[in-house]
């Protein structure tokens, strides 16, 4: 691979010209093609096989025409201080404003009025209206949403307290300041790390071009594969940080190439040959990662990753061609310092290195990446011991995890949706905010009016049940609903097995009437979402950490070194939901990350944080072990690679890890709650995973191991295939006669 790798950087840096121009009609096409697409329709929420769904779908063909699936708004009124919404005045501005809702946009199928629809407080203060429209939230214009509210402000102007909650006025997330803050602390760090503007603008500039193309494609595809608004998001917030780390990578192993006196042209194919061969196999691994959230068959999760995987191979694309290409065009300003006045221009392959030889080596420079591997060598017990039991303290709050969905009650206090949420609690109680649905199938039932009789008289006698109303049938008759309002809010634990409880009466129900009773409504899908990731979750790690194991393998000849990535990679992931266990469950820190109100952890985020962190940290282990292993190959004992790993791949990493963190942590500031979830979670879970596992952990693991962490059965050797990871099929394309003890890699 990377004799390929190294022919494929060189035709790029002497074809820029061409390679260039392709990336750059690609991300028009992009583009023009995102412009000129129609609006994405509703991201389809879907779980097969899961009770709830199987309920939705019911409704869908007993009720037609009911829009199940459309927007939905609830109109929250409250009478001013001392009065009451049935006053004379009050219920005639709350009777007009529900005439202006049904009349403000042709696509609202049903405005209800509060005191025919008996939707009062029992104190008489707060009354809601619920409005249903015909089409989708995602569907619904700009024109649907400002006429929704024109409504609720003219309704205000007349004194009374209106909001409004559902997902009619669901926009787009807004990310905030803190993104851009991100992607410039980015930049910061590789000025730093580069000393060269120029060096530090190619990562920045391909990572840009990179999740152009991978976003615009998203969009333009949107409405045809029923992509959601976070589906972009994510994959933005990804292909930042890897398209960085990637390109990153390369151009520090073209200044190194440099460094050593060779030409440009060798310096970028030598780059890509060794690092981009990096970059390849952690990129697969990151894709493994991303595409592997199929096996837990929840459509949206799917999508998500397929399209952030598409962005990683993009972003791994581009450092291939790309960054050669325009290291061809960067100039001077792309070379160390100190290889400027030999490197370029007069000397170049052979020649340069006869030029250095001639001349006395200076010994490496001891650096900080030296200096700390030569004090884990001195002490990787105590080191190791310290790291990991630090891990585990972090873990703790894991044990206390709980899952759910995030509703508007974790919206900031300032939204109208979050003060609609709080005033419906303040009336009709927690549990009005996420009803349950009883759709009872009695078609196959004999007396099919007793049997919905019962499933209602059993449901009201339930624990945990505050109200019941009553059923309503179809046209046929074959098929009544029921709604059931908790006493509970709905993430709360208790308005779960208040769920399980009916769901288990329904078993004895249809057993004694052959009706069939599901639980569907927001609240039952997402414990139903929560119990289908919880069992996919060990499946998925089997998949993912096999695979990957399968693959770091081959990529370092050995079996103890990906065994030790896998098991640091699982210390590293439980640590940090530990963190956001206590930032987002527990409230420790929430104001100093906007945390709003604590509630339970997105059901995804545990299997998500698996698979993209996975990927992530797989990335730090094989840019950071393959220096080790190159050292190794060439020669050095265990322990001295170890040092000139992390001499020529610390600061590197380094930089990388601090960009990462810097990119994901950006996306803390959205208003979104999920997005806000994710960012926190991936900034700490690199952090961990960079700082504490893989430049703490993995030395110190390999100091002890010693020579035993090379090892690998000789039959195994033979069948593996191998990817010449370490470059040394490189001395052969290039010609390089020079002997592995005359060189010495440099550092930048």
């Amino acid at each position: 691979m990377a004799t390929f790798l190294y022919k494929l950087g060189k035709l790029a840096f002497r074809r820029r010209h061409f390679v260039a121009l392709i990336w750059v009609a690609l991300l028009t096409l992009a583009g023009v093609g995102a412009a000129s697409a129609p609006t994405a329709a509703s991201s389809s929420f879907s779980i097969p096989g899961t009770e709830a769904q199987k309920a939705f779908d019911l409704l869908d063909q007993r009720f037609p025409g009911s829009s199940a699936d459309g927007a939905t708004a609830r109109v929250v009124f409250q009478a001013p201080d001392g009065e009451k919404i049935t006053s004379a005045a009050n219920k005639a501005e709350v009777s007009k404003t529900v005439a202006d809702l049904g009349s403000g946009s042709k696509e609202v199928a049903a405005a209800a009025d509060p005191f025919a629809a008996k939707t009062v407080s029992k104190d008489g203060t707060i009354a809601y209206s619920s409005v249903s429209y015909k089409v989708s939230s995602m569907e619904l214009t700009d024109a649907d949403r400002d006429a929704l509210q024109k409504t609720v402000d003219e309704a205000r102007d007349s004194g009374l307290t209106v909001e409004v909650g559902g997902d009619a006025l669901q926009a787009m997330p807004e990310t905030g300041a803190t993104e851009i803050i991100g992607v410039a602390i980015a930049a910061v760090v590789l000025v730093i790390t580069f000393g060269s503007l120029v060096a530090a603008g190619l990562p920045l500039l391909t990572a840009l071009i990179g999740v152009g193309i991978g976003v615009s494609s998203i969009t333009a595809l949107a409405n045809a594969l029923d992509l959601g608004t976070t589906t972009s998001t994510l994959a933005m917030m990804i292909g930042l940080a890897v398209g960085i780390d990637y390109a990153l990578f390369i151009v520090s192993r073209f200044r190194a190439e440099l460094a050593e006196g060779r030409g440009r042209e060798e310096a970028a194919g030598r780059a890509v040959g060794t690092a981009g061969s990096a970059v390849v196999f952690a990129g697969l691994t990151v894709v493994i990662a991303l595409v592997g959230l199929a096996v837990v068959n929840i459509p949206m999760l799917t999508k998500m990753g397929i399209a952030a995987a598409g962005t990683v191979a993009i972003a791994v694309l581009i450092a291939l061609t790309l960054i050669p290409a325009l290291l061809g065009y960067a100039g001077i300003g792309a070379s160390p310092a100190r290889a400027k006045p030999r490197a370029w221009g007069r000397v170049h392959g052979r020649k340069a290195r006869k030029v250095l030889a001639a001349e006395e080596k200076p010994e490496p420079k001891t650096n900080m990446g030296t200096r700390w591997a030569r004090f884990v060598l001195r002490r990787p017990v105590a080191v190791l011991l310290t790291a990991v039991v630090g891990l585990g303290v972090m873990a703790v709050p894991v044990s206390s995890l709980e899952l759910g969905l995030p509703d508007d009650g974790v919206q900031p206090t300032d939204t109208t949706q979050r003060k609609a949420y709080d005033l419906l609690s303040e009336g009709f109680g927690p549990g009005f905010n996420g009803p349950l649905v009883a759709v009872v199938d009695v078609k196959h039932s004999q007396e099919p009016k007793d049997a919905v009789a019962r499933v209602s008289k059993d449901i009201a006698a339930t624990d945990g049940v505050k109200t019941v109303t009553p059923p309503a049938f179809n046209k046929a008759g074959d098929t009544a609903t029921i709604t059931v309002v908790p006493s509970f809010k709905p993430s709360s634990t208790q308005t779960e097995d208040v769920v399980h409880t009916i769901r288990d009466k329904g078993a004895d129900i249809k057993a004694d009437t052959r009706a069939e009773v599901l639980v569907t409504g927001t609240t039952a899908m997402n414990i139903d979402v929560s119990q289908k990731l919880n069992d996919a979750l060990v499946p998925y790690l089997a998949l993912v950490v096999g695979l990957a194991f399968l693959l770091l393998m081959v990529v370092f000849r050995s079996v103890l070194v990906p065994l030790k990535a896998a098991l640091g990679f699982l210390l590293s992931v439980v640590a940090a939901l530990g963190a956001v266990v206590a930032v987002y469950q527990w409230g420790w820190l929430g104001s100093l990350f906007g945390v709003e109100q604590t509630g339970p952890i997105m059901s995804m985020m545990p299997i998500f944080m698996v698979g993209v962190v996975f990927g992530l940290a797989m990335d730090y282990e094989v840019f950071l072990v393959t220096r080790m292993r190159e050292a190794y190959v060439h020669g050095e004992r265990p322990a001295q690679a170890i040092v000139t790993g992390f001499r020529h791949g610390a600061r590197v990493v380094t930089a990388a890890a601090v960009i990462m963190i810097a990119v994901f942590a950006g996306f803390i500031g959205s208003s979104e709650q999920m997005v806000k979830m994710i960012g926190f979670g991936l900034a700490i879970a690199v952090f961990f995973d960079a700082f504490l596992v893989r430049m703490t952990i993995v030395p110190a693991v390999l100091a002890l191991l010693g020579k035993r962490a090379w090892w690998l059965p000789k039959w195994l050797d033979r069948i593996l295939p191998n990817v010449d990871v370490e470059g040394e099929g490189l001395k052969t394309a290039s010609g390089d006669d020079s002997t592995e003890e005359d060189r010495e890699l440099a550092r930048v």
